[in-house]
């Protein structure tokens, strides 16, 4: 019971259908035993800092799909918004998110099974925001970041997940590395494109 207020009190944060469906995919994920959503999706402050820093910006790419949560949180936060999600490991829950998150917003969200390095595809919209969450090794990341640089939009934010965790050093050995001036916010690291 405990628990269930204090997952109701953080997503207080959030905007009111990303709320309501981020409630409903917890629910599911924890009577259907999917741990890897509980244990990897972006808590409700993360992804409330996530949508702030998303705006009004209408494409976002989202590298690393796993159970589509992010993805449906950014499509159902602005109806504006395209989301194109890549991840070469389709998780067979996804689904079900992706039914919670109602009408209207699958239409919006593109899945390509490809990896977070494929960039993006002849004719895509330069991505206003890149959320970098695939794999969390340096290497990955840098290889998903290079990929992605030059298709940035003007001004384009790159926001990294994991960052400072205990458990995925190389996301913040490859933002060192790439020698990117930010700012860290909660387990997220923003840069902003020139």
């Amino acid at each position: 019971m405990r628990g269930e207020l204090r997952l109701m009190l953080s997503l207080c944060v959030l905007p009111a259908r990303v709320a309501r469906f981020c409630w409903r995919a917890r629910r599911h994920a924890r009577r259907s035993g999917d741990r890897f959503s509980l244990d990897s999706a972006a808590r409700p402050p993360e992804l409330a800092e996530l949508l702030a820093l998303a705006g009004d910006r209408t494409t976002v790419v989202e590298l690393g799909t796993g159970t589509a949560w992010s993805a449906i949180a950014m499509a159902l936060d602005r109806r504006a918004r395209r989301v194109i999600s890549y991840d070469p490991c389709v998780r067979l829950e996804r689904d079900a998110y992706l039914e919670l998150a109602g009408a209207g917003v699958r239409e919006r969200i593109e899945l390509r099974e490809e990896s977070a390095s494929a960039g993006p595809r002849a004719g895509d919209p330069p991505p206003a925001l890149l959320f970098i969450d695939s794999a969390h090794d340096r290497e990955s990341v840098l290889a998903a970041f290079n990929a992605w640089r030059d298709a940035l939009a003007p001004e384009a934010i790159v926001v990294f997940h994991d960052y400072g965790h205990p458990g995925y050093p190389g996301v913040s050995e490859a933002v060192s590395e790439l020698r990117l001036s930010g700012r860290e916010t909660g387990g997220l690291f923003v840069w902003r494109a020139p």
